[in-house]
């Protein structure tokens, strides 16, 4: 899992003189320019004030959110949303992913917190009508969104009920129990309704896991010595051996986590061939590699030359691609109050699961004053709904690969790479004059423009393309030698598509009920994959349907002028 700050991107400020707040993008802002430039298209400046007065007008709250919402939404882009956001100022864009959106509204909900909390300001009550409104827009996304969750009720949870004790008898404070869920297998459910900035879940640093456990061991000056070790590394093989440790205080723990993971680093063979024809076949190939190399670099010799410390029968490969699995699916980037960030095993958190549209954004900063790591929600969950946090912004390709399953609902972060030859000397030119460097593709449906010179397809993919083909010529305008220019881009990027799409092949396996797990979830992702490049070919014919149009237009025009 992956770490969440708290945004320190945006700022706001109110003033008793004018009443307004600031919204302010960050210039230590990895994609400031990019940003500023998007803000700027769609009428903003990276330092916008928003006056606040309070008006009689009926709208004025929603006039003056929306205002907000827009500036914030941009603000809080990461780099995937940014480039397939990426429009002209006419665009009417204004939704970029479920978690930009919670992100941009709890946001603006902190900046009105501030205000109100601060005492300086002498309209509360617009500051209280203001953040009444934003807490129903919160509340209405998660409406919208909301996953119906069916408890398998036949399930014993004795083990995970025994870790719950094991927490409250050591410090920790939850608002969740853990039960079976169907097609998620065990989860969080809410034991009461929680609102937006409660705490669902509080763990004492005291039971974290991290590499202090390993610095207090007998194997420490043995991998000290280890030139390059890291100490994420020493944990993992320190939990090898802990899992079979009787005394162990974390043994309960250790008792909740399953014998297999059933990540794609467990495929099988046959698995494996179903995933032909996709970048996730190399890609797990390449993590397995990778992992069997660093196991070959310590055992046996660790095993031969410390057997006490070392044991033989706990260090296999199977016991070291277990721990490699269950770091890589349960472990979070923790950020301690000394600066150091560090990797740790938290018990009772591995069981919130992740979604798409998350309950929780933000984890993974002790808080100094407690001494504690909590999980505030930034949406409301129900008593009895399943709570979800967010992994990280992940593809449904490192999902599978090292959590083991994809997300339910369309994932915007499930790119497709595009690796684009051109000329030496003609990309080299288009590429000083593009901001981006890399390009991507995703399912067109996601798209809200697929209008001539945007077909669904992200701007800056075909504003490169366009300058491949001619650099010379202005784009998106009706004169022909553009239109013609637009017809050998979208025929260049059908070729591409059409070829991808028969490496991936016809939808096979008929009978998935009787498939093995590891079969079943690699043609689930093939699914995706032709899903995605079926989208692009379609954008592709209608777009050239399109410009095929605007041409004979162009040229009856010419011929009656």
């Amino acid at each position: 899992m992956e770490i969440d700050k708290l945004p320190s991107s945006e700022k706001a400020k109110a003033t008793d003189e004018d009443f307004a707040l600031v919204l302010e993008l960050s210039e230590n802002d990895p994609h400031f320019d990019k940003k500023k430039k998007l803000l700027q298209n769609k009428g903003f400046n990276p330092k916008e004030r928003v006056d606040l007065k309070s008006s009689s007008l009926p709208d004025w709250i929603s006039t003056t959110l929306k205002v907000m919402l827009q500036i914030s939404r941009i603000i809080h882009l990461d780099e995937v949303e940014l480039y397939f956001g990426e429009d002209d100022a006419c665009s009417s864009m204004e939704y970029y992913s479920p978690r930009n959106e919670v992100e941009a509204l709890n946001s603006i909900l902190s900046l009105l917190d501030i205000s109100l909390s601060s005492g300086a300001c002498m309209q509360i009550n617009v500051l209280q009508e203001l953040r009444e409104a934003i807490i129903g827009m919160i509340c209405d996304f998660g409406d919208k969104n909301h996953v119906k969750t069916i408890i398998l009720e036949n399930n014993s949870c004795g083990k995970e009920e025994c870790l719950l004790q094991w927490g409250v008898n050591n410090g920790i404070r939850t608002w969740l129990q853990i039960a079976y869920v169907e097609g998620a297998g065990r989860g969080a459910i809410a034991r009461e309704n929680l609102n937006v900035g409660d705490i669902a879940l509080e763990i004492p640093v005291s039971t974290i896991i991290s590499e202090e456990l390993v610095l207090e061991s007998n194997m420490f000056q043995i991998l000290e010595k280890i030139d390059g070790i890291s100490y994420e590394t020493m944990l993992l093989l320190w939990s090898m051996k802990e899992k079979y440790n009787s005394n162990s205080r974390f043994k309960i723990y250790f008792n909740t986590l399953p014998e297999k993971f059933n990540t794609g680093l467990s495929f099988g063979v046959d698995a494996i061939m179903a995933l032909d024809g996709t970048l996730l076949l190399e890609e797990i190939m390449q993590a397995k590699q990778h992992l069997q190399t660093q196991y070959d670099e310590f055992f046996p010799a660790l095993c031969n030359d410390h057997p006490d410390i070392f044991p033989r029968e706990l260090y296999t490969w199977e016991q070291f691609l277990w721990a490699c699995e269950l770091w890589y699916s349960n472990s979070m980037k923790v950020m301690f109050p000394d600066g150091k960030l560090r990797t740790c095993l938290i018990p009772i958190a591995g069981f919130l699961n992740h979604s798409l549209y998350p309950h929780i954004l933000h984890y993974g900063k002790v808080d100094s004053a407690t001494n504690s790591l909590k999980f505030c929600l930034s949406r409301p969950c129900s008593a009895g709904e399943q709570c979800f946090l967010s992994y990280g912004n992940f593809s449904s390709s490192h999902l599978t690969t090292f959590y083991g399953f994809l997300p339910q609902g369309d994932n915007p972060y499930d790119v497709i790479p595009l690796d684009i030859d051109a000329a030496q000397d003609d990309c080299t030119e288009v590429s000083r004059r593009s901001s981006w460097t890399t390009h991507m593709v995703r399912g067109t449906w996601l798209s809200e423009n697929h209008n001539i010179f945007y077909y669904g397809l992200p701007s800056p993919l075909l504003d490169y393309l366009r300058r491949v083909q001619s650099p010379m010529l202005q784009t998106k305008s009706s004169l022909r030698p553009n239109l013609e220019n637009e017809m050998e881009v979208l025929e260049d990027l059908r070729i591409i598509f059409d070829d991808m799409m028969e490496s991936l092949g016809d939808a096979d396996l008929d009978d998935r009920e009787n498939a093995s797990w590891d079969v079943k979830l690699a043609v689930e992702f093939k699914d995706v994959q032709r899903r995605i490049v079926s989208s692009i070919l379609t954008s592709c014919y209608r777009g050239l349907k399109l410009v095929e149009n605007e041409w004979c237009r162009c040229m009856a025009e010419d011929m009656v002028g």
